[in-house]
């Protein structure tokens, strides 16, 4: 009996089903067992991108997505035992559905905020995703004004709204008081406010310096060329989830730093 995914029958990924058999009777110290488990997680990687779809439309970036749902993929990979009589989309469904709903449970609005403020911050960033892929680069709030036919107030009300957002599921390495790399990280232009009132360049030169030449980098590209977060990893090489993580680790360095230098 084959069962039916989000992405159609089972038949589909039929043919990848002898390399679980093949991954279980490796030794773990076998040098093939990752490139078998790799083929595994390629060959269904359609699947995962397809449930994320699913859940695209709550305000998170699809990248973020994505990647959540290839982490439940691996987890699927890596737990399931093809001797149980199932088939593995049978398993590997629920399982990514299973990280992406965690995923979700484990984001919230750190203070209470209206529901007016919640949905005008989901507006602006969907808004601000669609013109940065037809401007081909990040917007200002004055574009996402116009756009949206709001006032440039209201976009920065929004944009403070998504100031209390955050989420630590995906690194625990982060403090939960850091704000959540949300899209709007990813569609704000050179005027959206980022650096939340630091405009003492002089005070910045020193702080900058100090900084390891690719956080520097990201910087420059980010605030003064203008670049989303997704045109930066692709030009230096890394996720755009490293990219936010980096960018929110280093903006929180530089705030820090001004704060020592006034008292």
């Amino acid at each position: 009996m084959s069962a039916e995914t989000p992405t159609g029958s089972s038949h589909e990924y039929s043919h990848l089903a002898p390399l679980f058999a093949e991954l279980v009777s490796l030794p773990e110290d076998d040098g093939r067992r990752d490139a078998v488990r790799d083929k595994l997680v390629t060959g269904h990687l359609a699947l995962a991108e397809h449930i994320a779809m699913r859940f695209a439309h709550r305000g998170v970036a699809r990248e973020d997505l994505t990647q959540v749902a290839t982490v439940g993929l691996i987890h699927a990979v890596d737990r399931f035992d093809p001797e149980r009589g199932i088939d593995f989309l049978s398993f590997a469904v629920p399982t990514i559905m299973g990280e992406v709903r965690r995923y979700f449970r484990d984001t919230a609005w750190s203070v209470r905020v209206p529901r007016r403020l919640k949905e005008l911050h989901l507006t602006i960033t969907a808004a601000g995703n669609e013109l940065s892929q037809r401007l081909g680069r990040a917007p200002t709030p004055s574009e996402i004004a116009a756009h949206l036919g709001m006032s440039r107030e209201e976009v920065y009300e929004g944009l403070e709204a998504g100031q209390v957002y955050q989420s630590v599921s995906l690194d625990e390495a982060l403090s939960s008081g850091d704000p959540d790399s949300d899209p709007l990280a990813d569609t704000l232009g050179e005027d959206d406010a980022a650096l939340l009132g630091i405009d003492d360049h002089e005070s910045l030169r020193p702080l900058i310096e100090r900084l390891p030449e690719r956080e520097r980098r990201i910087l420059l590209l980010r605030f003064f060329k203008n670049m989303t977060q997704t045109q930066i990893a692709e030009k230096i090489g890394v996720s755009q989830m490293h990219v936010s993580r980096l960018l929110t680790r280093t903006l929180e360095t530089l705030r820090a730093g001004l704060v020592t230098d006034e008292r």
